[in-house]
């Protein structure tokens, strides 16, 4: 089974360019148990399934929930897709397992407190916290199905294809005929011809017609009443009694209405996230940990990119995009400090503020206050212009740190890099 398969047909189907832009946007991401038990309130067809973080979790739900399954498939729960074709450091192969139901326990120790690695983890993996056991289901069919926001249409658009299970990007380069999307119209919601058109492109072999018009039509409730942002269904499958069911799915919801959807954004499992922007978020700071040398602290998402391009463009790499935005505290800018220098990477670090809102002092007495709180080993170069700008330079003159200050942002990335590029 695939999660997270939208990737590039969604990027296509939106417009959406570049790596930074997508990068950037911020989404609660739940495990595909959580995901399977709300679907399942929404009346949408789902596998039975019970979560398990112990062995004994293992031989207790085998006695109560599967008493007389004869096998039993055994998921691996990490924030991220490909689980299936992923290797534990192990050795063990696969994250997905279809076993005898008498196998699962030893099958399920091997995975849980094990770091799987997928494509999409990146070599460092994930640690598998939680295993989801479910019933073995009779398909005779594997569709695709999505719900992700088109810029075009300025609304929800519905992806499907009549083939699913395998990667939907190489489906849609190769057949690009049998991806259907049907845009729905936000303020009609979804109509009997919409879902209608929908279930015509899954061209389902053995499925109700109309239950399935009616699935569709719970699976856009589902994405509209809990403000997902997308909600991908690979395989959405045909079992042998006639019904479709989402076999394996992956969603994801908007961290804006975080205020009205309280109880999905309690299931948020911060183990599974970048320790240090787990840290930002909470002292309200924009941060997305990358893999340069150059730690950055700029204000404004707009001057942030043009940092990190121009950063690049002096043959340097950015550690990370960090955006204090234009109201912090001298207290945030702490924060920063500890979070760049929390990556080991990080061999020098740029600030560098335009200030408007954010005055140049506020910034200024940030960095001294982090110099005498944090352990800085490597140096710091400060580019301030702007608000209070003569305050904030008299305020770095007495600092103790190792700081320069520069007056041009070519300037300052030249001196970061010089900083550590010529140490010997």
């Amino acid at each position: 089974m695939v999660r997270g398969s939208i990737g590039r047909l969604a990027s296509r189907a939106l417009s959406v360019g570049g790596k930074w832009q997508h990068q950037q946007l911020r989404r609660l991401n739940v495990h595909e148990y959580q995901g399977a038990d709300l679907m399942g309130k929404f009346g949408i067809n789902v596998p039975k399934g019970a979560v398990v973080g112990s062995v004994q979790e293992v031989k207790e739900v085998l006695k109560n929930v599967f008493p007389s399954e004869k096998e039993i498939v055994v998921k691996s729960q990490i924030l991220a897709g490909g689980r299936g074709l992923g290797t534990f450091k192990s050795g063990l192969q696969g994250g997905v397992h279809i076993v005898k139901a008498e196998e699962a326990e030893s099958l399920a120790a091997k995975m849980l407190n094990q770091v799987l690695v997928t494509k999409q983890t990146g070599p460092q993996g994930k640690v598998v916290g939680k295993v989801y056991l479910c019933e073995k289901m009779s398909l005779v069919n594997e569709m695709y199905f999505a719900i992700t926001l088109d810029r075009q249409t300025a609304g929800p658009l519905i992806i499907a294809c009549s083939k699913g299970g395998t990667s939907i990007e190489d489906l849609a380069e190769k057949y690009p005929d049998m991806i259907i999307k049907v845009p729905v119209d936000v303020f009609k919601g979804i109509t009997d011809e919409d879902a209608a058109k929908v279930v015509d492109g899954l061209a389902p072999k053995t499925a109700d017609r109309q239950s399935s018009i009616e699935q569709i039509k719970k699976l856009y409730e589902l994405f509209c009443k809990s403000d997902c942002t997308m909600l991908e269904i690979n395989p959405l499958a045909e079992t042998a009694d006639k019904k479709l069911v989402a076999a394996d799915a992956k969603l994801n919801f908007d961290d804006n209405a975080a205020f009205r959807q309280k109880e999905i954004f309690a299931l948020r499992d911060t183990t599974q996230e970048d320790p240090r922007e787990v840290a930002a978020a909470k002292a309200d700071l924009n941060y997305i940990g990358l893999d340069g040398e150059i730690g950055c602290m700029v204000n404004g998402a707009g001057l942030a990119m043009a940092t990190m391009d121009i950063i690049k463009l002096h043959g340097g790499t950015p550690a990370n995009f960090l955006d204090v935005g234009g109201s912090a505290s001298e207290g945030q800018v702490v924060e920063a400090f500890k979070i760049l220098t929390s990556d080991d990477r990080v061999k020098a670090i740029l600030v560098n503020i335009f200030g408007g809102i954010m005055k140049c002092d506020v910034i200024a007495s940030g960095i001294v206050n982090a110099a005498k709180q944090v352990d800085l080993k490597v140096p710091v170069v400060v580019r301030l212009e702007g608000t209070n700008v003569d305050q904030g330079k008299r305020i770095l003159k007495v600092c103790f740190c190792y700081h320069r200050c520069a007056f041009l942002l070519p300037e300052s990335c030249f001196l970061c890099l010089k900083s550590f590029m010529y140490e010997t």
